[in-house]
């Protein structure tokens, strides 16, 4: 029996990228959709879970992505409320590689530091990949200031992780005060939008504390200037160094990983927390 993957998107064009990582992953059948909002995804999930009896199901997997993150989170919302009893399959969301970047930047971090205790920065932290990776900085008991342009934002972000963890430590910051938490932090992830230089490389390669900086902007300028795309675990003095590329390794092998273990059982759910943990199984 095939293995057939849906892919709702939430864009009005499926992602091109998101499809040659599921035919590589070894998807036989890939169904993709665009345009895929929470008022038209009901039917394609009757479509999935009632064209094969229980024992099959897990053969059929619904991925989620497109550019817009809390769309996707709606739309694994409305999806999850569809199934019922045995017939459901098994979803993975990675709107706009969030949750697979998020995961492999914070395993190369854990990689260098104990997570526990330690003060983590991230940069552009009221993004998708930022606020996911705060999380799950916060998840392993670090304490994390989320950075932004807007501390309101940035706010909202950590009430939004104090929501999902209770014991959670974070705080935000802005402007000039962002550039200052870098002296007595131990890792730094610049996760914001193309063209933001965030910190010059005098100012995080000062930081007595620093061991782990990881730039997660592939197009130049840098988020944090000085680390070369390509930097994995690239020693600047005690600082072990990451930029996009140097990420993205991982984040490929993560992301086809993600996508076999769907077709494992018809009752997966990988998000955030589920992702990371499918992280923290690779080599």
């Amino acid at each position: 029996m095939h293995r057939i993957l849906i892919q709702l998107d939430t864009d009005p064009q499926p992602s091109v990228f998101d499809r040659v990582v599921a035919v590589d992953a070894g998807v036989e059948q890939l169904f993709s959709y665009g345009g895929v909002t929470p008022a038209t995804v009901t039917p394609l999930v009757h479509g999935a879970i009632f064209t094969r009896g229980p024992a099959d199901l897990k053969h059929t997997a619904i991925f989620v992505g497109g550019s817009d993150v809390p769309a996707g989170e709606a739309l694994v919302k409305t999806i999850r409320k569809a199934f019922f009893g045995p017939m459901r399959v098994s979803v993975m969301m990675d709107s706009n590689g969030c949750n697979t970047t998020a995961a492999a930047a914070v395993r190369a971090a854990a990689k260098h530091i104990e997570l526990k205790d330690a003060r983590a920065l991230v940069l552009g932290g009221t993004g998708p990949v930022g606020q996911r990776a705060a999380l799950l900085l916060a998840g392993h008991g670090a304490f994390v200031t989320v950075g932004s342009r807007s501390r309101d934002k940035a706010a909202a972000v950590c009430e939004a992780i104090q929501s999902k963890l209770h014991n959670a430590q974070v705080e935000p910051v802005s402007g000039d005060d962002a550039a200052a938490a870098i002296a007595d932090t131990q890792v730094v992830i610049a996760a914001g939008a193309t063209g933001v230089q965030f910190l010059s490389a005098d100012q995080w390669r000062s930081s007595p504390s620093l061991r782990v900086a990881i730039d997660l902007n592939a197009v130049p300028p840098a988020g944090l200037e000085g680390i070369d795309v390509m930097a994995k675990a690239a020693m600047q003095g005690p600082i072990a160094c990451y930029g996009a590329i140097g990420v993205g390794g991982a984040k490929m092998k993560l992301h086809k990983r993600a996508l076999q273990r769907l077709f494992e059982q018809n009752d997966v759910v990988l998000d955030t927390t589920e992702i990371y943990d499918l992280a923290s199984e690779l080599r």
